[in-house]
């Protein structure tokens, strides 16, 4: 496998050469500078790519090319969009850039309540707190409709949490579900979380996954003249957050994306972190039925709990059977002749990295080291025990 690797370009606060001291040969990267919907230039590729191979480092996957909200819900500009996104995805193509990671979630990317919760050990991961959430969305952005989304169990708890809130905790959990979206053109307010909410739901889940494949349509066939795969990203978490549609969070969503469109070109990201939040997601199973369609990979591991939380564990201790994901891949990479590019997603702050407000929530330097040294001595073990 590619030993890859994150990185948010010269502003990154880690830099390429602490990312060859960690081992990776791969880079996964994205031109954020270039406003959504806007066409990647040549120059701009080349430029980021003639700097990562100066450290001796390949761009081995961009995440990502984002998508407009105009081609999700399919108004506005959104056939001139369409355009840009093909023009990046050939101009990639003739850069030797082949392997492309976007996804397809409206309004929130991923999702998390708490980005510094306390681990046993005393490192901080990322959380997905179900009451916290409720709370949010019941009592702070008090989304029409709401209360049809959960359980009563769950907006009794609701309450209670929100009334032992303080204003301060109210703001720092709006801060880390809203401010400075991944997936948006920009932050929201509450006024425009709720706008942008209400256009998504109105669609509803079939028109969304209508959506999705009109843009599959449309872009794949030109994926495949460059010589570029289009790895989705499944949904972070892989169920409904404020009642908005979800069409990336299941094996049936994937068989079903896979079948509307088939290409070699058109591929998936495993992500092991999110597709593994849901207990009825066999990963071993899926990685072994989309085995000609795996374009990427992102190892991480979860703790689940029954009312749909979880957080973020060590890599090598969670709910997800890495070592059964990591000899399945290994059987992949074998049957094809390839090797894929994975990446430690995600690392827990540890040391002078926790509460240091420049480093990234999820993307410490030290926890991913951590991540992909654990991953790569199972790599390792793995496939010296398959060439026996």
């Amino acid at each position: 496998m590619i030993e890859s690797w994150r990185w948010f370009g010269p502003q990154d606060t880690v830099t390429l050469e602490q990312i060859v001291q960690a081992g990776a040969a791969g880079i996964v990267s994205a031109l954020d500078h270039v406003p959504t919907g806007e066409a990647w230039p040549v120059e701009d590729i080349l430029e980021r790519k003639a700097l990562i191979e100066s450290f001796g480092l390949c761009w081995a996957v961009v995440e990502s090319v984002p998508l407009h909200n105009d081609i999700k819900t399919r108004t506005g500009d959104f056939e001139r969009y369409i355009e840009n996104y093909q023009t990046s995805i050939r101009n990639l193509g003739d850069c030797g850039i082949s392997r492309i990671c976007y996804n397809f979630m409206p309004v929130v990317d991923w999702t998390r309540t708490n980005l510094s919760y306390d681990l046993p050990n005393r490192a901080q991961a990322l959380r997905f707190e179900m009451t916290d959430f409720a709370a949010y969305d019941l009592f702070v952005l008090r989304r029409p409709g709401a209360e049809e989304s959960y359980e009563a169990s769950i907006i009794e708890r609701a309450a209670r949490r929100f009334d032992a809130m303080g204003d301060e905790e109210k703001s720092l959990l709006e801060k880390n579900i809203i401010a400075g979206l991944p997936g948006g053109e920009g932050s929201y307010d509450r006024n425009g979380i709720r706008e942008a909410i209400a256009v998504f739901t109105n669609m509803g889940e079939a028109r969304f996954r209508r959506n999705l494949f009109s843009f599959l349509e449309a872009i794949i066939p030109v994926a495949e003249a460059a010589g570029v795969v289009m790895a989705i990203h499944p949904d972070d978490p892989p169920f409904s957050l404020f009642g908005l549609p979800r069409v990336v969070s299941t094996a049936d969503d994937a068989r079903a994306l896979l079948e509307a469109v088939p290409s070699p070109s058109n591929g998936l990201t495993m992500c092991a972190g999110s597709y593994g939040a849901r207990s009825d997601n066999d990963l071993v199973g899926m990685v072994r039925e989309f085995r000609d369609n795996i374009g990427f990979v992102h190892l991480r591991n979860i703790r689940r709990e029954a009312d749909g939380s979880f957080y973020e564990s060590e890599h090598l201790d969670g709910d997800n059977d890495i070592v059964g994901l990591v000899e399945a891949l290994l059987d992949i990479e074998r049957e094809h002749g390839v090797s894929i590019p994975m990446r430690p997603d995600h690392g827990h702050a540890m040391g002078d990295e926790k509460g240091n407000e420049q480093v990234r929530p999820g993307y410490s330097y030290g926890g991913r080291m951590k991540g992909l040294a654990e991953l790569r001595g199972v790599i390792y073990a793995v496939s010296s025990l398959k060439s026996r």
